[in-house]
């Protein structure tokens, strides 16, 4: 069986977590791993049976030779190693945001014509359960008119997640919660009613040490007139309390609720009931050697492995993925 060879560059929570998912699939196999900290190279190439580690991405981009190259490191850095990858021929997988200007964004996509890559951005939250649930109800008109969505976001994150990681909580390098903490569901929103046209935002930081907003609610227009409010936060009391996203449509209204959107807390939809039978594998996952908090980067990957050997897929491409960075832009705009 010929494997697909992978890269990753940035060796912290979430490179861990590539790195888990890669080594546990069959069809993957990991060339390199690289990061400007030696010790965390160290520690997973330990962990995974000597894994090739670099401490420079120049050099690294000049000895491998791989199908693709997962940019798994701070935000600012996504465009320019996303863009390099791209120049020296290399396929790439970027975590998310997919950068934290739409220009950058742009960049990516341009690099990738011109190599003649592919460019994918990380969009695991559209395999959950209870997502491709509600996009079959939008897809198949089931709820008709959509008229208002709402948006929640509550979480923990003390002082100690921007302390041990520098360029959480900076405006340069992390850009603002909305990229780090909800661009999963703004990826969501857009996907589902379009893009958003109009916004009135309100931000501040309320309990952290910190550059960035803690605390936001955005009151929202999308393509399809829906009317949406989104509000985030990392200032719950001891833990995360939900992520959740409300729909009312004239034919019916769908709370998708839980921690990490894997839970269907409300159902009512005019002639067609919840089905009784659905298996929700939506929970943190064990990959291999790494317990996670969230689910279906396995998802993600294998969809990349299955266009690559010409199977079926589904993935999101840096053209898809650049409407959320528009849409968090146009939020941030408003903000005061």
């Amino acid at each position: 069986m010929t494997k697909i060879k992978f890269a990753v560059v940035g060796c912290g929570s979430i490179g861990k977590r590539h790195i888990a998912v890669l080594d546990a699939d069959e069809e993957a196999e990991i060339v390199a791993i690289c990061d400007i900290d030696e010790n965390k190279c160290i520690e997973l190439s330990s962990l995974y049976n000597g894994l090739k580690y670099y401490t420079s991405y120049t050099e690294m981009l000049a000895s491998i030779n791989c199908d693709v190259v997962n940019v798994v490191t701070p935000h600012q850095m996504h465009a320019d190693m996303s863009i390099d990858a791209l120049n020296k021929g290399f396929n790439v997988l970027v975590e998310k945001p997919m950068a934290l200007t739409s220009d950058d964004c742009d960049r990516m996509n341009d690099a990738a014509i011109a190599s003649g890559k592919k460019l994918w951005v990380v969009k695991q939250n559209r395999f959950n359960v209870p997502i491709r649930l509600a996009k079959e109800l939008i897809d198949n008109n089931r709820l008709g008119k959509i008229f208002i969505v709402k948006c929640e976001v509550l979480w923990n994150r003390y002082q100690g997640y921007y302390d041990d990681s520098p360029w959480r909580g900076v405006k340069e390098s992390e850009g603002g919660s909305l990229y780090t903490q909800a661009s999963h569901f703004i990826d969501l929103l857009v996907w589902w009613f379009g893009d958003i046209i109009s916004a009135q935002t309100n931000i501040e930081t309320q309990n952290h040490q910190i550059e960035t907003e803690d605390t936001g609610l955005s009151v929202v227009k999308f393509s399809n007139h829906a009317l949406g409010s989104i509000i985030w936060t990392t200032c719950v009391y001891n833990k995360n309390y939900e992520g959740s996203i409300t729909i009312i449509g004239e034919k019916g209204t769908v709370k998708i609720g839980g921690q990490y959107l894997n839970k269907i807390e409300y159902w009512d939809v005019e002639g067609f009931p919840l089905p009784e039978v659905i298996e929700f594998s939506d929970k943190p996952n064990k990959y291999g050697k790494y317990q996670g908090t969230s689910s279906n980067h396995d998802k993600v990957i294998n969809a990349i492995i299955s266009q690559l050997k010409g199977r079926t897929h589904e993935s999101v491409d840096g053209f898809e993925g650049i409407r959320s960075i528009k849409a968090i832009e146009l939020m941030y705009k408003d903000a005061k």
